[in-house]
């Protein structure tokens, strides 16, 4: 293997650029996700804001609000997440209210 100069790699890279090799890997944004928790007739309002101060790191004024909203409308969003991060806090949702003996259905839905 032999060693190139650094006007060597300036062409190889010059060359790269022209074929637009490094062009092709464009970043794009990542999707974005709604979380959604659903009203049910079993699960208490304590619960509900319990989950959004926790998991969702909602002050006590906005878990109360957005607890009241899944209560009155049926359903509430708790934020907007990439994929990823949304589907862990489904997962805790889940994994929370079946340790309580809750039937708190979260969701999440692509925006």
């Amino acid at each position: 293997m032999t060693k190139k100069s650094i006007y060597d790699l300036d062409k190889d890279f010059d060359s790269l650029l022209d074929n637009e090799i490094l062009l092709e890997n464009e970043l794009k944004e990542p999707l974005m996700f709604r979380v959604l928790l659903h009203n049910d007739d079993y699960t208490s309002m304590y619960f509900v804001t319990e989950i959004l101060m926790e998991i969702f790191k909602k002050t006590s004024e906005e878990a109360r609000n957005i607890m009241l909203t899944v209560h009155k409308k049926g359903i509430g969003e708790c934020g907007i997440y990439t994929f990823e991060i949304a589907e862990t806090k489904v997962m805790l949702v889940k994994s929370r209210a079946k340790k309580a003996n809750f039937p708190l259905l979260c969701t999440m839905e692509e925006i």
